[in-house]
């Protein structure tokens, strides 16, 4: 492995101008990962993966999307923006970014694998590694957390952004606050058993992913709550055209108590994950050290 280099804070703009936040993990090669992040998640999560993939001789940058992190300016109450703006502007940036200075994958947590259809440019990517993604209806997950999920969106949710003007998901202790635009759409889509994929009013974001034809490792973790097997398996039908291999862990398989939701991309998972990202993407063309 490689002595990792200081990362570096990189400030850029979305496709659309938005002014965004990254850091960019530099290695001396032309290979680079562009970490698609969860939902409320900030890019700082994401470092232990990062600092292990420069040691593997990668590039990586991760970004906080708009309203998020250091890419959020001023008060959410008031934000307006589409949930599709992360993907389609400030993930596609980065990886617009990445792709003028080498060839790019991805390593995506749950919005990231939602994401990669709706890049503007998905030839830019020469494959992904999936982790945590699924359709997000309460009906795949297990029970008591289908209920907790269902109380948020019915009842929880509505209450809290009609006094906040934004879903303070930080008082519920997932993640960092959301823009209303993205609640909003959020909310809408996990209300049906297949995502977007089954909203007649967003063929405009779901017809893409019929021509994606990238190689995807579509992962999930057993104990995964959120994004159980059944809701990965209803989410990527969606991907009619695309080399898709759905793999299954366990906390057993990774040796910890509990990979979760989270746990892809915690030191004690990725201690046994991780390489074996690398070694698949590696598969895929890529090369690491």
């Amino acid at each position: 492995m490689n002595a990792p280099q200081p990362a570096q804070e990189l400030r850029h703009s979305a496709l659309d101008g938005y002014p965004l936040v990254s850091t960019f993990y530099p290695a001396e090669s032309d290979e680079h990962i562009v970490l698609a992040g969860a939902t409320a998640v900030p890019r700082g999560f994401y470092r232990r993966f990062s600092e292990y993939a420069q040691s593997r001789g990668l590039n990586v940058i991760t970004t906080d999307y708009r309203g998020i992190g250091d890419s959020k300016q001023g008060s959410l109450k008031g934000f307006e923006m589409e949930y599709a703006d992360w993907s389609r502007y400030d993930l596609a940036a980065s990886v617009k970014w990445a792709s003028e200075r080498g060839r790019v994958w991805i390593v995506g947590h749950s919005l990231g694998g939602h994401a990669l259809g709706q890049l503007p440019d998905p030839t830019l990517v020469n494959a992904a590694f999936i982790c945590g993604t699924g359709a997000g209806w309460h009906g795949w997950m297990p029970a008591p957390e289908r209920y907790r999920v269902w109380l948020l969106w019915n009842v929880l949710g509505p209450i809290m952004t009609r006094v906040r003007g934004y879903m303070p998901m930080s008082m519920v202790g997932a993640g960092e606050d959301l823009p209303m635009g993205v609640y909003r759409d959020w909310k809408h889509w996990c209300g049906f058993p297949h995502y977007f994929f089954d909203d007649p009013k967003a063929t405009h974001i779901t017809a893409p992913f019929t021509t994606l034809n990238m190689p995807i490792a579509a992962t999930v973790s057993t104990d995964d709550l959120w994004a159980p097997p059944s809701s990965r398996d209803a989410f990527f039908k969606g991907f009619t055209n695309a080399a898709l291999e759905a793999i299954d862990i366990t906390a057993a398989d990774m040796k910890v108590k509990q990979v979760g939701h989270m746990g892809y991309f915690r030191p004690n998972v990725g201690e046994r994950l991780w390489p074996r990202m690398i070694e698949w993407l590696a598969t895929k063309g890529m090369n690491a050290e």
